[in-house]
């Protein structure tokens, strides 16, 4: 998979946390790792620029970090505390043999798998890095409440102070909405960065697919996954799901 520029650029990577500083949602998935789960070791799929993975470091848990994404990882690297997990830049697929108590996809990282063989690929690469009895958690949001319709420039446009950067502009504006498969809605969109320092402009396009409760399940049963829970999300309610979907444990 080819990462989209807003996470491969590195000089759009540099600037990813500042244009998105709120990670609060986070703090939810901590939560089920450390006090649902009681997860002493997590794989942060689509791990970024770090945040979620330095959040459970903190917390004591052995963190694995793996992202196609090259330069968001080299920011992750560069942040305090970063010594503690272990980062690799890669697919899910390609990661050395582990065994972890615990594998998260948050944000839209479950979203950015448009065909069906390549979720196959991730949910099937994640069952078999959870030990027996491990657990996925993913988020994914509900097609039917159509987020993308405020994906304008009007309602996300910012202005934002960067250390060593200067102002940064960047907003979203969707491209094109497929909704041609009832399983799942296709959305792409540009992400415009605009550097006022030198006047750069990188756009950066991207495409999710929103797919729906029924169609995740199945996919997780397919890959030899057993669904546990299936939550509202509570910093976003009535607009995501969460789904824990545990490895089983061998009979006997």
């Amino acid at each position: 998979m080819v990462a989209d520029a807003i996470f491969e650029d590195p000089r759009l990577a540099a600037v990813y946390d500042a244009l998105d500083p709120d990670r609060s949602d986070l703090e939810v998935y901590a939560s089920i790792a450390v006090d649902e789960l009681g997860a002493r070791s997590v794989l942060d799929i689509g791990c970024g620029t770090g945040t979620f993975a330095l959040l459970l470091a903190d917390r004591g848990i052995e963190v694995i970090g793996v992202d196609p994404a090259e330069a968001s990882v080299d920011v992750a690297r560069g942040k305090t505390g970063a010594d503690r997990v272990r980062w690799h830049v890669g697919e899910t697929d390609a990661l050395p043999p582990i065994a972890v108590d615990a594998a998260f996809m948050t944000a839209n990282v479950a979203q950015v798998f448009l065909g069906e063989a390549a979720w196959r690929g991730v949910l099937e690469a994640a069952r078999e890095r959870l030990r027996p009895g491990g657990t996925l958690v993913l988020e994914s949001r509900r097609p039917e409440r159509q987020a993308w319709l405020g994906w304008t420039p009007e309602a996300t446009r910012q202005l934002v102070e960067v250390p060593h950067e200067g102002p940064v502009e960047d907003w979203i504006e969707v491209t094109h909405v497929d909704a041609a498969d009832p399983e799942g809605t296709l959305v792409t969109f540009v992400s415009p960065t605009v550097f006022h320092r030198d006047g750069r402009r990188v756009d950066s396009v991207s495409t999710l697919r929103f797919r729906t409760r029924a169609a995740i399940e199945r996919s997780l049963a397919a890959a030899g996954l057993e669904l546990v829970d299936v939550r509202d999300a509570p910093d976003r309610p009535g607009r995501e799901w969460v789904y824990l979907a545990r490895r089983p444990t061998p009979a006997g």
